[in-house]
């Protein structure tokens, strides 16, 4: 055996991946020795690593007597063995450590078909005393990637400081994953803190975008992500019934008879094996989330997850640039405000049946689900001024002094529930249309004639 006293931490991170069981040895206060397999062995900082506990076994006992152990950790790539030495400190049953290991142990039981035997009980931590270089023929390094993430960060930053609009930064931030990084599957989900949801905004490499489809937070990867505000990496193929898709919202609990499906389908892979969530923040405020996936195992490594909250920083700090400059100086456009003339509806078509639900702000297009909660909110203000004043132009500013809409007092998000208002309407209602014409203005074109029904 060598020794290599000068080991760091994180120059093996590979081996704190979750894809090689590690082995735990610990010793009973009478100096009994025991070795026993371990789910996880997590990198917690340069210093600490994460150890799951699982079950009350003697491992368990042994620490608790016994704070000293010795983990046995693989390279998954070069088959290279290092021996930590390791002190136990304490044990978290909550916060981001724990969250993250619970997400992940849940992706490795659902891929062993254990999900019903591994469940995460604590996160233990431990610090790292030491580390041993185990004698052997490990393989070659694998070449290092083709892409340069210092590279594709520098690149990413100049594309996304040239955005002068939230849609153009969305779509930036995807074609930014896909051209710099090779990342197929990609999303954003922005925050709605009334709700405790986050929705989809935009999308990538999808067979359906799932604009507007909704996570619950806590709710999977990038649920929990968002609620405990830390990256959650899962590199082993997940359950993507209970880990990825959306939770469907029932108006039939609030609103009895009403047989309305609200659900919009979430885009993301079926069988996903790798998938990363990455909190968006901007002045320690939580405004979404980055999700990235692939059919790969082992498809994003650390440092994909390193230059991602990059990414994910610039994304946010660039959010709220747009925010606080898209509101207009001056007046908001009046009923008198000249706008272009009405479309007139094609000769012997029908109207356009538009029902509101009181009950969640849900807005219906010929019996067709569109959207609900503050965009629903937003869309049927615009509808009925233009129905019954004839307006056609608007600015934030007035959606944000309009005190029906329901827009929180911080952190609204207005752009992007804008953003998904207007692709919303793209996809689905090719006669109506919102169109931005200036710094925080827009216009809402309608080329049918509508018929607005309130539901209460």
């Amino acid at each position: 055996m060598t020794i290599h006293a000068t080991i760091e931490l994180s120059a093996i991170r590979g081996c704190l991946e979750g894809m090689v069981p590690s082995m735990m040895a610990t010793c009973a206060q009478d100096g009994t020795p025991n070795v026993a397999y371990l789910s996880q062995v997590c990198y917690v900082d340069d210093r600490h690593v994460a150890l799951s506990f699982q079950f009350f076994n003697k491992t368990r006992q042994n620490i608790l007597a016994n704070p000293h152990a010795a983990a046995l950790v693989m390279h998954p790539r070069t088959a290279a063995f290092y021996r930590l030495h390791l002190q136990y400190l304490r044990t978290e049953t909550s916060g981001p450590t724990f969250e993250s290991m619970k997400a992940q142990l849940a992706g490795i039981a659902s891929h062993s078909g254990m999900a019903g035997v591994f469940k995460l009980l604590g996160a233990d931590i431990y610090e790292v005393l030491s580390i041993e270089c185990v004698d052997g023929s490990p393989l070659p390094a694998p070449p290092a990637p083709a892409i340069g993430l210092l590279g594709a960060l520098r690149r990413s930053a100049e594309r996304l400081m040239r955005c002068s609009g939230t849609d153009e930064l969305l779509q930036a931030t995807l074609t930014t994953l896909h051209d710099q990084m090779d990342v197929q599957h990609a999303m954003v989900l922005m925050l709605d803190a009334n709700a405790h949801r986050l929705y989809t905004v935009a999308s990538a490499g999808y067979a359906t975008s799932g604009v507007g489809s909704e996570i619950e937070m806590g709710h999977g990867v990038i649920g929990v992500a968002a609620r405990e505000c830390t990256p959650v990496r899962i590199s082993h193929m997940t359950n993507a019934a209970s880990y990825s898709h959306a939770v469907r919202s029932s108006m039939q609990l609030l609103e009895p008879g009403l047989a309305l499906d609200t659900d919009i389908p979430y885009p993301g892979l079926p069988e996903p094996h790798s998938q990363l969530a990455v909190p968006i923040v901007s002045t320690g405020r939580l405004l979404g989330v980055l999700f990235v996936e692939s059919p790969l195992d082992m498809r994003f490594g650390y440092e994909d997850e390193d230059a991602m909250v990059a990414i994910a920083g610039q994304l946010g700090a660039a959010l709220e640039l747009l925010q606080n400059a898209a509101e207009p100086a001056g007046e908001t456009p009046s009923v008198q405000d000249a706008a272009p003339p009405r479309a007139q509806p094609a000769p012997g078509a029908a109207a356009l049946e538009l029902r509101h639900y009181r009950v969640n702000d849900s807005v219906f297009i010929d019996g067709q689900y569109l959207i609900k909660g503050v965009a629903g909110a937003i869309l049927w203000k615009l509808l009925r001024d233009h129905a019954g004043h004839g307006r056609s132009e608007f600015s934030n500013r007035e959606l944000r002094l309009d005190p029906g809409i329901g827009l929180p007092d911080v952190a609204d998000n207005l752009e992007a529930r804008l953003v998904l208002l207007q692709r919303r309407l793209v996809e689905n209602s090719p006669h109506i249309r919102i169109e931005k014409t200036g710094w925080g203005r827009f216009r809402l074109r309608v080329e049918r004639a509508v018929n607005l029904v309130e539901m209460g």
